[in-house]
């Protein structure tokens, strides 16, 4: 497809926002008799999903500590129940098991997706943790756990199947996705606002702006010269001065290629996604020595995408400056930055800890990229907001793909209104003081 000079809506980014944005701004622009998918442009320096969506979890769940996020992602599990054949959602369901240290963040969660009515069952006390647990798996031997929030709605995606079918659902909309177009710079008029976008293939003029870019955030951020560094005002009204704009974790997830049918229920059905955060110690299922005495969490899930159980841990943050060695967040050009050497053994050490059916397993686990490098905020939460006048920067910080439904709001709000679920992450929050609360989870956007 030919490169278009101009277009009224530019979208940068193949991946689930840049995707889900073009399709709904497609459909709002159709109902207010604005024009349709002709009107918006897609690119990527790529394909489609060839960044961060393309090798997600796919992980889908409202188990937020933040009131903020746990209504978005209400509305977000809404956008993937309605087209799920489409989506490849599987809705199976969440469970987030947690020691006694967690019991006052889960029980408020759990409250609080009662009052929204998003459906879930909570289960207090070690022993009835237990019994609920071994009702599902009967295996189940993780200890020290006193909470179990079973959340009956969320799930999984299969990532490139989600992706190539709301690509498919945006191009019946009209909407032109032209692939290896990379953006090299930007042009703005004397007002400020953004005339162009230069591109390896030649300057296109657009009316609005839409900046996808996952963990390609910074880079974008630093063309549009955007601030590097934030001011944030905490809750008792310090000043934290000349804080970085962004920071880099190592995302950690991996398979372990067993047959997926291996973690059904006991009662032969696919399970929910399980999240278990844990103080007990962790010992080796390969030689029994002690893996970690720290508080630990994984999550994981089987996946006939990935052909085994899929899942991950905690990331941390990569301790070098990622924009002298790595060119690509998800290149061989930085394999240092996929994984870490220790996650094979502590992950399919934690399987092993909380459910039999695993030990024994560590040698089947897959040796192939996944995870990645994530681009977090200074709070690890997402802004979402207009710059330059005509720049709507989507900076989901590693919350992403299970964010469907941010595109449609930020569609929305490109056509009709300001979204009151995105109010909440505005860049202006950190000299506002307008920040969300943090739970006690190992897991930086918890």
């Amino acid at each position: 497809m030919a490169l278009p000079q101009h277009s009224d809506y530019l979208i940068i980014g193949a991946g689930i926002h840049g995707l889900s944005t073009a399709y709904h701004l497609a459909l709002e622009l159709k109902a207010k008799g604005q024009g349709d998918g002709r009107n918006i442009l897609v690119v990527d320096k790529a394909s489609i999903g060839a960044g961060a969506s393309g090798i997600a979890c796919g992980v889908v769940r409202n188990n937020y500590f933040q009131p903020a996020m746990r209504e978005l992602m209400a509305q977000c599990v809404d956008v993937w129940e309605s087209d799920a054949k489409a989506y490849s959602y599987h809705s199976v369901g969440y469970m987030q098991i947690s020691p006694e240290s967690m019991f006052e963040d889960v029980a408020s969660i759990a409250a609080q997706q009662k009052e929204i009515g998003y459906e879930s069952t909570f289960i207090e006390g070690e022993a009835a943790s237990m019994e609920y647990m071994k009702g599902i798996f009967h295996d189940w031997q993780a200890k020290g756990i006193t909470s179990v929030l079973h959340e009956k709605k969320g799930g999984y995606a299969n990532n490139t199947k989600a992706l190539y079918g709301l690509a498919g659902k945006a191009e019946a909309e009209g909407v032109r996705i032209v692939s290896g177009v990379e953006v090299t710079g930007f042009h703005s008029d004397a007002s400020g606002a953004i005339k162009s976008v230069e591109t390896t293939k030649g300057n296109i003029e657009c009316g609005q702006l839409v900046i996808a870019p996952g963990p390609w955030a910074k880079q974008f951020w630093d063309m549009l010269e955007l601030p590097k560094t934030v001011d944030i005002k905490a809750a008792d009204g310090t000043i934290h001065k000349d804080i970085d704009t962004w920071v880099y974790w190592s995302l950690q997830e991996g398979t372990l290629g067993v047959d997926p049918e291996i973690q059904k229920t006991n009662d032969g059905q696919m399970p929910p996604v399980i999240h278990v955060d844990s103080n007990s110690p962790l010992y080796s299922d390969v030689d029994g020595s002690l893996v970690t005495d720290e508080m630990w969490g994984i999550y994981y899930k089987p996946d006939f995408h990935f052909n085994g159980v899929q899942g991950g841990a905690a990331p941390f943050k990569v301790p070098t400056n990622p924009d002298a060695v790595q060119v690509d967040p998800y290149g061989v050009d930085s394999p240092e930055f996929i994984v870490g050497d220790d996650f094979a053994h502590m992950w399919t050490s934690a399987l092993a800890h909380c459910q039999k059916r695993f030990e024994g397993q560590t040698p089947k686990y897959n040796n192939e990229p996944s995870g990645g490098i994530g681009a977090f905020t200074p709070d690890s939460f997402p802004v979402f907001d207009t710059f330059k006048q005509n720049c709507y920067f989507i900076a989901d910080s590693n919350h992403g793909y299970k964010m469907i439904g941010v595109g449609k709001l930020v569609a929305q709000e490109l056509v009709r209104e300001t979204s009151s679920l995105l109010e909440p992450f505005r860049f202006s929050r950190y000299a506002e003081g307008k920040l969300h609360p943090v739970s006690n989870s190992p897991f930086p956007w918890s």
